[in-house]
């Protein structure tokens, strides 16, 4: 059966302390899932219905092999992930201390998914997939770069969708200019890139040091960034942006169409790690399910709303029932 989503990028375990509100020096202990952007929207669109896979690699060891069974578990095809011997597996550690600080620490210094390489993209179903999803952090370093632009290049050949997941992580990238320069050689490639205000920031201006020292876009680089983006619908009129502006909703700049805005929902904030990948996946799979962009917008923001309201990443992920109900509940859907 050809598959809806392919994603392409890095993969980790992650550990989430159990101690809400806890500094990070007083955590006590911690629970594992799967983690890592591109992995997360693959599991995210596997439980709202979409045949997913997930292209990416683990080490030689039990943590990758924790990973497969993961994946396995939730339905995520994991045919094309490889395994790079003396390489492994990523790690992440995430505080939780609503609302507002989720510190996270990486530990990839010799992650396998790095060594990700274009014979892997070769063996991989680029050409045989609806939509080819992927993840900025895994254009930080080569091989895996090479691999991406060749993934992107044989998609985009094939007309196969190429989506873009901006996922910012400023301690990946080995200079402030990078991740920008990086990302405009991408697009050209892309059919639909997903940003945050910041991450669309770093991706479009040519001096973005603040945010990519962790600090949150100004109103005056707000201005500037809608100019960035007006300049970019000019330069690629196929390209379709993807603006999530957190509590104020989403805006969405359509390809060759008129903006389209998305409010949030409501919902009490008990942990935002992942709430960007349950988005992603929601919007991909209520686009694969014919949806205008204005509904698939709200349905995505439902997605998010809900990993926002519960702990963890990965295992707070939603299935389709739960979004439509906190849709019906706020009235959007009659």
């Amino acid at each position: 059966m050809p598959l809806d989503l392919l994603t392409i990028g890095r993969v980790s375990l992650d550990l989430f302390s159990e101690q809400a509100g806890a500094p990070f020096p007083s955590i006590r202990s911690f629970a594992t899932s799967v983690g890592g952007s591109p992995v997360n929207i693959a599991i995210g669109a596997s439980r709202l219905g979409l045949q997913a896979a997930t292209l990416t690699a683990v080490g030689e060891d039990p943590v990758g092999d924790f990973v497969l069974h993961s994946l396995q578990k939730e339905g995520v095809d994991t045919r094309y992930i490889v395994k790079i011997p003396r390489m492994r597996t990523g790690l992440a550690v995430v505080g939780v201390e609503p609302p507002d600080r989720f510190p996270l620490v990486f530990y990839r210094d010799a992650a396998a998914d790095w060594h990700l390489s274009i014979d892997d993209v070769c063996a991989a179903p680029i050409t045989e997939t609806r939509i080819l999803l992927l993840s900025g952090t895994a254009l930080s370093t080569s091989p895996c770069r090479d691999a991406c632009f060749a993934a992107a290049e044989r998609a985009h050949r094939a007309s196969t969708h190429v989506w873009m997941d901006l996922d910012l992580r400023p301690d990946q990238w080995a200079h402030p200019l990078a991740f920008g320069v990086t990302m405009r050689q991408t697009l050209p490639f892309t059919d639909v890139c997903i940003g945050t205000e910041e991450e669309w920031w770093a991706a479009l201006a040519h001096e973005p040091d603040s945010v990519m020292a962790g600090k949150a876009i100004t109103a005056k680089q707000r201005n500037e960034l809608a100019r960035h983006l007006e300049l970019t619908r000019h330069k690629l009129p196929n390209l379709t942006m993807i603006v999530k502006c957190g509590a104020k909703g989403v805006q969405v700049h359509p390809a060759r169409e008129a903006m389209l805005y998305a409010p949030s929902l409501n919902v009490e904030v008990v942990n935002t790690v992942g709430a960007g990948d349950a988005f992603a996946a929601g919007l991909i799979a209520s686009r694969l399910q014919g949806a205008l962009w204005e509904e698939a917008a709200r349905f995505a923001n439902a997605c998010g709303a809900i990993v926002v309201s519960r702990p963890g990443c990965s295992q707070a992920l939603p299935v389709q029932n739960e979004v439509e109900q906190l849709l019906a509940e706020n009235g959007v859907l009659p």
